[in-house]
């Protein structure tokens, strides 16, 4: 998630974000910065964000022109995503978004299970929380909201966000958490630069009385874990990385996203840039397949 502009600005606008100092300043944020919908509510910016071009936006240069409802954070704009309304009963949703063309552009996305719990807190994360209160998530998953409510870049860019955001102290080791009725250990699919320093697993889970392939998707990480490689065997507590700011500069978190393959798509034959293609996986709210916390 690539930033621009002046970054004591930026970490005083939202100290939800961590900055590169990590959780001292990461301490101060108040509830109210967490966002009206709970936990989760903070924002960081929308990944793979351009500069805006010299006749894109009035004002200060570099400075985002925001609808109501967002505010500017250097050169984008950003929302306090809420969790309080009802996910679409739909297994897969298609949803839309008006592009900088102007034209309405159509993509799938599976929405929360009405099922699941819409507190972000109730699930188990890869590494510790790392908000004050035990809270994890700075910025949650928005693909199944309305255009408007989506977080995106200036000129837009990019939109949405299909992941949660975790914060926590550089370094923290990113751990495996065997998903919702996963079958056996996951499988290393891919270790290396995509969303900065990434690794990208794949679970077996039992859903809806067959086996489905879910992609987890682990970014930003400050490295991969010594050893670790495609077509390795992970259980749950081994350790895959450790969190970082790779290609999120000043932005201290784990960017977790998970993806549902295509049925009859074999993930092991697919490169890293055709996982997350739409012909072969579906970008999924990460609550559907994470697990709860034990009670």
């Amino acid at each position: 998630m690539r930033r621009s502009g002046n970054a004591a600005a930026r970490q005083a606008a939202y100290p939800g974000v961590v900055a590169r100092t990590a959780l001292p300043s990461l301490l101060a944020v108040s509830v109210a910065a967490l966002g009206a919908g709970g936990a989760g509510g903070a924002v960081v910016p929308a990944r793979a964000l351009a500069p805006p071009a010299a006749d894109e936006a009035p004002g200060a240069p570099g400075e985002a022109v925001c609808p109501p409802a967002m505010l500017p954070d250097g050169d984008i704009c950003v929302h306090l995503p809420r969790d309080d309304d009802d996910a679409p009963d739909a297994p897969v949703a298609a949803n839309a978004h008006r592009e900088r063309s102007g034209r309405w552009a159509a993509y799938e996305q599976i929405p929360r299970r009405p099922d699941r719990p819409a507190d972000y807190d109730a699930y188990r994360y890869p590494i510790p929380p790392g908000l004050p209160g035990g809270h994890s998530v700075v910025s949650g998953y928005d693909l199944d909201r309305p255009d408007t409510t989506q977080r995106r870049g200036h000129g837009l860019r990019a939109v949405g966000h299909g992941g949660v955001d975790l914060p926590q102290r550089r370094g923290t080791k990113v751990t495996i958490v065997a998903l919702e009725h996963q079958q056996g250990d996951a499988d290393v699919l891919y270790t290396g630069p995509y969303f900065g320093t990434t690794v990208m697993t794949r679970h077996v889970v039992r859903e809806a009385g067959q086996l489905r392939d879910y992609i987890v998707l682990f970014g930003h990480l400050d490295r991969v874990a010594p050893g670790l490689a495609p077509g390795a065997h992970v259980k749950e507590g081994d350790v895959i990385g450790f969190v970082g700011d790779t290609a999120s500069p000043e932005l201290v978190h784990l960017h977790l996203e998970a993806r549902r393959v295509r049925d009859g798509v074999d993930a092991t034959k697919k490169s890293p840039a055709e996982l997350l293609e739409p012909h072969v996986s579906v970008v999924c709210d990460p609550r559907n397949v994470l697990p709860l916390r034990d009670e």
